[in-house]
């Protein structure tokens, strides 16, 4: 689920703002100067409804989780908050020490009937054309679209409630992609999420997946090994059916291809003991830059032609379908009036689409689509 976008509140001023610096040690932006700016806009941008009712702050506060009737610190609501937090911040400083240049920019907002969001985003760097950390807490209620999407899949997400009553949810969940500009660097993307129904049903989600332009056949052994290796150590039988359900997820279906080489994907995942779900998804979460880094350090300085880099601005092409076509995620967020910056973060800057292209057959670029249209078993 590329984008765990629910995260309400309206997008920030362009550009009139100043930089300051954040307790969290990322630059934040200045609110006053977003809300006089945001005053300027039409009356049809600010009649979106109580969705878009939020606050920017430069401070943020010891936790998101913050609804009516929510105190207790060891509730699982404010324990996957702190491990999301955590993981955004040492995920952040860890790109940041890849990219050598480049730096994330910080916007966090809370929401007066509690939750909020903390979106990063690293754009022109020097490995990284555009990087997005996000985290977002969110009181709301649930879509009927929503609801149904689930029952269609056998899951049932209106329990204690009548048919067509709305579902007030809590949700909590980091969601991240990176986008190298050296076309032999894979993109990675990574969401990891918790959701609640007042009526105190629960579930999981999450997943993380590779996707380059140009096959390394050593790096997606190490990137599903990795992977593998944090699951086996929570039930041997994950990694399997994981990294199945990734390959079906991620299949773009008008072009008969999958948007990259996979990992793992679950969702709706509630069986079993709360705690030990809760701790196969924080490790995940905190394994993402020991599955990545390595392969994007490796990578990233490799020689590449014009060419190539056209290829890599295809494959882009082939994320975005993905992402606005089928996403989940991208579509629960626009539907239920998240904040649309955040909800584009996963969009690489740059992508192109040629008329009727193929690559040449027995090309690199011929191996690595034939890798996405057939998955293979890295491990």
């Amino acid at each position: 689920m590329v984008g765990f976008v629910v995260s309400f509140g309206c997008s920030p001023a362009r550009r009139m703002e100043s930089n300051v610096q954040s307790r969290s040690g990322f630059r934040s932006r200045n609110p006053v100067n977003m809300v006089a700016a945001g005053q300027a806009k039409s009356d049809a941008d600010s009649k979106r409804g109580s969705l878009w009712d939020h606050q920017y702050v430069t401070e943020l506060p010891e936790s998101l989780v913050t609804g009516s009737g929510d105190k207790d610190p060891s509730s699982m609501r404010a324990r996957f908050e702190r491990m999301i937090r955590k993981a955004q911040d040492d995920l952040c400083k860890a790109i940041e020490e890849v990219d050598g240049e480049g730096t994330f920019i910080e916007d966090a907002w809370v929401r007066e009937n509690g939750g909020g969001g903390i979106s990063r985003v690293l754009q022109k760097g020097k490995v990284f054309e555009k990087a997005g950390i996000n985290i977002s807490v969110v009181y709301g209620e649930m879509p009927p679209e929503a609801v149904k999407a689930a029952s269609d899949r056998g899951v049932t997400r209106d329990a204690g409630y009548k048919e067509g009553e709305v579902v007030p949810f809590f949700a909590c969940g980091i969601s991240s992609v990176m986008h190298p500009r050296n076309p032999m660097a894979p993109t990675v993307h990574f969401n990891y999420r918790y959701f609640e129904t007042d009526s105190g049903l629960y579930w999981f989600g999450g997943g993380t997946d590779l996707t380059p332009s140009y096959l390394y056949e050593e790096d997606a052994k190490y990137f599903h090994q990795t992977l593998k290796d944090v699951c086996d150590r929570h039930d041997e039988s994950y990694y399997p059916k994981f990294k199945k359900w990734c390959d079906e997820y991620f299949y773009i279906k008008h072009r008969g291809e999958r948007r990259g080489l996979g990992g793992i994907f679950f969702d709706d995942l509630n069986e079993g003991d709360q705690d030990a779900i809760f701790a196969f998804s924080s490790d995940l979460a905190n394994n993402v830059a020991n599955a990545y880094v390595p392969i994007v350090n490796k990578r990233k300085d490799e020689p590449f032609t014009e060419e190539q880099k056209q290829w890599q601005q295809m494959r882009r092409g082939r994320y975005v379908e993905f992402n606005l076509v089928y996403d989940r995620g991208t579509i629960f967020g626009l539907k239920t009036g998240g904040r649309i910056e955040s909800i584009l973060m996963s969009l690489p800057e740059t992508a192109t689409w040629l008329y009727n292209f193929h690559p040449e057959e027995g090309t690199w670029e011929a191996k690595t689509l034939e890798a996405m249209k057939n998955p293979v078993d890295w491990v």
